[in-house]
């Protein structure tokens, strides 16, 4: 009694804890006694169609017999061919029930092996049943126990699991290249954090040293405390760039909620008409080809792609050099190239220069700068469905190119 009352409880916690691998052995052990089931049935039928319940006679097998006993009866010799037809239908008759009992007993032998056979396999397939379920669900196990010990501080750990190309084996590559996504997300976004930090402490500390140092003086004059509050001012002027390019790129990556028509060619023109007391202050050629670039998005965002990608062009460009601009469509997609010349950029650090904060030291010369322009492009060209791509000049300088849907119109 206190081993059937264990049993059930041992039941509902393997169902608690193991309820896939109960499940698939269940599963099994089904599937294994529906086809013993049917087997036997199978089998059973035949055996059953093949032994008859009659057993078939001549003449010939009963004929002495039958003679003998009407003999023995000294049955007057008129009467015995009737005698020895009884006998022989006598004799039939117990050879019939003879068949019937041994075919009953055939089936019933049958039966009752063959049932008690196939109790037997359903405990043993039961119990494989749950060995071999518990070994496919290794890997899933394996990708519990990875997820349970990922965190944002343990992220490097990989599943690496080996076997045949399977599903699971699928499952534990996509986990693990999850895994190798959020590392580097969490990473990238440590070095934003840590980076942002810096930089919005750079103005604090500019304004700080400004501030100490002139009330620090103790005859003060008017000049000084002026160039004290322009200190101030231009520091004040950095770290408000910076909130709001950051803002910019928060919103970027959050994906656009608006959408309406624009064209990249008027954006860009407008662009460059806002950057003009830059463009001759360098001064820099412009070369243009702004054709029709209809496309659909967040005209702010977008807006601010085009300025930033024309401010680069000309902050990080050389005395007396140029500028190209272009815009257009090409196969429903359209475009808007942005070169400058500049300095020689190596062709592997390019793709480090959409990283937030990152600058090439050649590129870092200008005290304007945030250091997040070409990281905002990227962020609103993924937000629009596009792409960005940039490539350095042989000559010096940068090529950036950003390609969008164009809008149905």
């Amino acid at each position: 009694m206190r081993l059937m009352a264990r049993q059930p409880g041992l039941l509902r916690r393997l169902a608690r804890r193991r309820p896939v691998r109960l499940r698939l052995t269940l599963i099994y052990s089904g599937l294994f006694l529906f086809a013993g089931v049917m087997l036997l049935g199978t089998t059973y039928g035949l055996v059953a169609n093949s032994l008859s319940s009659e057993r078939p006679a001549t003449g010939s097998q009963f004929g002495g017999t039958a003679g003998i006993f009407c003999a023995t009866r000294k049955i007057p010799p008129d009467q015995v061919p009737e005698c020895k037809k009884q006998a022989q239908q006598t004799a039939q008759n117990v050879a019939n029930a003879a068949a019937k009992d041994e075919r009953a007993s055939t089936l019933h032998h049958l039966m009752y092996y063959s049932f008690g056979g196939l109790g037997l396999m359903a405990i043993i397939s039961a119990l494989l049943g749950w060995v071999v379920a518990g070994r496919a669900l290794q890997p899933v196990h394996a990708i519990t126990a990875a997820a349970r010990r990922a965190s944002e501080e343990n992220l490097g750990e990989r599943i690496a699991l080996t076997g045949p190309d399977d599903e699971l084996k699928e499952l534990a590559d996509t986990f693990d290249a999850m895994l190798g996504r959020l590392d580097a997300a969490f990473a990238s976004q440590r070095r934003f954090v840590a980076n942002a930090s810096h930089e919005l402490r750079t103005p604090l500390t500019v304004m700080r040293t400004a501030i100490d140092v002139t009330l620090a003086k103790p005859g003060r004059t008017q000049d000084q405390l002026e160039a004290m509050a322009a200190d101030v001012r231009q520091a004040v002027e950095h770290a408000e760039a910076l909130i709001e390019a950051l803002l910019t790129l928060a919103r970027s990556d959050r994906g656009t909620a608006t959408r309406e028509p624009l064209d990249l060619g008027v954006l860009a023109e407008d662009a460059l008409d806002a950057a003009a007391s830059s463009i001759r202050s360098r001064p820099v050629a412009v070369r243009t080809s702004l054709l029709a670039a209809p496309a659909t998005g967040d005209p702010v965002l977008v807006e601010r792609l085009v300025t930033n990608l024309i401010g680069n062009a000309v902050r990080h460009n050389l005395d007396d050099g140029w500028i190209q601009v272009e815009t257009g469509m090409r196969d429903r997609i359209v475009f808007l190239n942005v070169a400058n010349s500049g300095p020689v950029i190596p062709a592997e650090v390019v793709p480090s220069l959409f990283e937030p904060f990152w600058r090439l030291s050649e590129r870092a010369g200008s005290p304007d700068g945030t250091g997040l322009g070409l990281s905002i492009v990227r962020s609103v060209a993924l937000a629009h469905g596009g792409q960005v791509s940039a490539r350095p000049l042989s000559s010096g300088g940068l090529e950036v190119s950003v390609l969008l849907p164009a809008h149905d119109c």
